[in-house]
């Protein structure tokens, strides 16, 4: 059998497959608020290992991109109870993604027209899209010490309304240079009190969302996902080997469900992370050949290498809703489409085919 479709438990997590779909950005969420397309769109891939929303923002300042999905208010929760129980009937495991995205946000998103939080006052040098254009992202405020403890229980307080709202587990978002990486990244991150400076200074706030989150609703049901070496969001990391492996090794005591490490171009920093996580660990494999994205024969060699437990894949999993049952025969694969990736309608969004019993698309 392929070793993708063989069953692995991580913390709470019995996964019937090795197959994660990993999280991704759609904007189809008016006013913060999933609805039943939202719910179709899961439940059809009800199939995976374990499904991981699209990032989802704790509170309101966290959000980033327009038409982002919130998790911080009672009409949220009851919205994703619709998208977990459709799911679930369907027999799927789900997990939340939570994404404070710290300065990569603008005051247009917010009611109050905040300025958006960063642990230091540094430009992302990027532009959120809107309808009325491209906007630049505003310089950030400085985190306080009170925003930073805010903030904790913000993540700790969302984490427990993903169990109201039906999941399985939280993710917290530490990657793609949002709040969480902001804080590891020492070009994010100029702080000199205990938050800043050296890598035991730069992961402490990363460190305190887990424990915060992992006492509100248990370390098993909870994960991370990083992504050493992203240049995404105007990150430059200088010391991404010395950060992820003394990230890995603070969090090794936590006993977390996974860990998910999104490559880029590092293997040699996964293997690093790799020998420092004695738990489970998720690869978001960056493809062999460098070009387009990852293929099963990707996660398959990470496998068999014994560099992962378990693989995620994105556009994959948004093309063919099905894929465990193609990848069973080998193929084909639907191609997906990137002019619907991010808002629209149900188009390249619950429309995708899947295989007939003939193994012809339907």
């Amino acid at each position: 059998m392929n070793e993708l479709l063989t069953p692995i438990t991580g913390g709470a997590l019995d996964l019937p497959n090795r197959l994660v779909m990993a999280p991704m950005t759609r904007s189809r969420s008016r006013g913060g608020l999933v609805g039943e397309r939202t719910a179709e769109y899961y439940a059809q891939r009800a199939d995976a290992g374990l499904i991981i929303t699209e990032g989802t923002q704790p509170c309101v300042i966290g959000q980033g991109y327009i038409d982002t999905p919130g998790l911080h208010s009672p009409e949220q929760v009851a919205a994703w109870r619709l998208v977990t129980d459709a799911v679930h009937r369907r027999g799927g495991r789900i997990a939340v993604q939570l994404m404070h995205s710290g300065r990569i946000g603008h005051p247009c998103l917010y009611p109050g027209g905040e300025v958006p939080l960063a642990p230091s006052a540094i430009r992302s040098g990027e532009r959120l899209y809107t309808p009325e254009g491209l906007l630049d992202h505003p310089t950030p405020r400085e985190m306080t010490l009170t925003d930073i403890e805010q903030a904790v229980e913000e993540f700790a307080t969302a984490a427990r309304l993903a169990m109201d709202a039906g999941f399985d587990a939280v993710e917290l978002h530490a990657a793609s240079g949002y709040l969480i990486h902001q804080f590891l990244s020492d070009n994010t991150n100029r702080r000199t009190d205990a938050y800043g400076g050296s890598v035991a200074g730069r992961i402490r706030f990363a460190v305190e969302v887990v424990q915060a989150v992992s006492d509100a609703i248990g370390p098993d049901r909870t994960g991370v996902r990083v992504s050493p070496g992203i240049t995404y969001n105007g990150m430059n990391e200088s010391d991404t080997e010395i950060l992820y492996a003394e990230l890995a090794r603070a969090l090794a005591p936590y006993g977390l469900a996974y860990l998910h490490v999104s490559e880029n171009d590092t293997r040699d920093v996964t293997k690093i992370i790799r020998s420092e996580w004695p738990g489970l660990l998720i690869l978001n494999p960056h493809p062999w050949d460098g070009d387009g994205p990852a293929a099963p024969a990707d996660g398959l060699e990470a496998l068999r290498s014994g560099l992962a437990d378990v693989i995620s894949f994105g556009r994959l999993w948004l093309a063919n809703p099905d894929l465990p049952a193609r990848i069973a025969r080998g193929g084909p694969y639907n191609e997906a489409d990137p002019k619907t990736f991010y808002g629209g309608d149900h188009r390249g969004y619950t429309d995708y085919p899947v295989l007939s019993a003939s193994g012809e698309d339907r």
